[in-house]
């Protein structure tokens, strides 16, 4: 494996999960295999968990992290082909990725969508002119349509929870106060779908996720509905992707509640607006598995960086 920037990198998802499982057992076991290499992140959006995380999990490989802020510390990077540089950004991609090359063995990219031009975020021309600039591999920290760090932690988490053969996943939509990319909820459903479990996914009317993604996985459009018999519930808020990036609907009925849940696992990537997203009595609970999904972002990151440099 050279880059790692989508769900569907993975081979054989049940094999990853008891590989990562592994990890956490021992996870400096591998410290050698990274000696002497460098992991340059590059940020340009926000992060708590997958920049702590992967730095960690690089340390634990015996690697050295490098980190930029982008956005803040760097020159306006130019993407466009052909462009006239006569505005705001100073360096083009072609030349910052083959430079950030000559530094790092391994670049990790975290960008977030426009949630304006669809065309442009389905593209992904962030990490795509990384990958098709720079000379070493790419990993994606979360890009305009994905999440594959928190698509495989998700996977494992349920993996090590689950009572039993085939438990019923939910995937919730929930209310939030602005416009939220689908990367998070994409790259979940794409993990589901090649898990052995009954998923579904539950999201008011005008929020369904692209079809192209979902296939044929059942949407409820009726939150009781789709919760019953639940294991897990994962929630996340995304904007609307028919009627691109708009927010319309902030519906606190849609808000996840004990009494909604049951019994069934709570799940969120986090950060999470509590008493809008979901109440206290969830987050507060046992049922709440969102701090053990934040522990294993470490060892999902791990698994990556080490299959990449398996192969370098």
């Amino acid at each position: 494996m050279k880059h790692y920037t989508s769900i569907n990198d993975i081979d054989n998802i049940h094999t990853w999960i008891e590989e990562a499982k592994a990890l956490k057992e021992n996870p400096l076991e591998d410290i050698e295999l990274g000696k002497n290499k460098t992991l340059g992140l590059l940020f340009f959006n926000s992060s708590l968990r997958t920049r702590l995380s992967t730095q960690k999990a690089a340390l634990n490989l015996g690697m050295n992290p490098i980190v930029m802020n982008v956005s803040g510390d760097a020159w306006g990077i130019e993407f466009g082909d052909g462009t006239v540089m006569n505005g705001n950004t100073a360096e083009h991609i072609k030349e910052a990725a083959a430079v950030v090359s000559q530094y790092c063995d391994i670049i990790a990219v975290r960008a977030f969508p426009s949630l304006t031009d669809r065309a442009l975020d389905e593209s992904e021309h962030v990490l795509e002119s990384f990958k098709k600039f720079a000379s070493v591999p790419v990993i994606s920290m979360e890009s305009a349509t994905g999440h594959p760090l928190q698509g495989l932690t998700d996977a494992i988490t349920i993996a090590e929870h689950a009572k039993g053969s085939k438990p019923k996943v939910v995937l919730s939509w929930a209310p939030h106060i602005k416009a939220l990319p689908h990367a998070v909820a994409n790259s979940f459903t794409q993990a589901m779908r090649k898990m052995d479990v009954e998923f579904v996914i539950a999201n008011p009317e005008g929020y369904n996720l692209n079809p192209e993604i979902t296939g044929d996985t059942p949407i409820y459009h009726n939150q009781e509905d789709a919760f019953k018999d639940a294991d897990f519930v994962y929630t996340k808020n995304w904007s609307s992707y028919e009627d691109y990036g708009l927010v319309d609907n902030i519906d606190p009925e849609w808000m996840i509640t004990k009494e909604k849940i049951g019994e069934a696992k709570f799940m969120h990537c986090l950060p999470v607006r509590r008493n809008l997203v979901v109440e206290d009595a969830v987050l507060d609970s046992d049922s709440s598995l969102v701090i053990q999904q934040a522990n294993n972002r470490t060892f999902a990151a791990q698994l990556v960086l080490k299959k990449i440099l398996e192969n370098l």
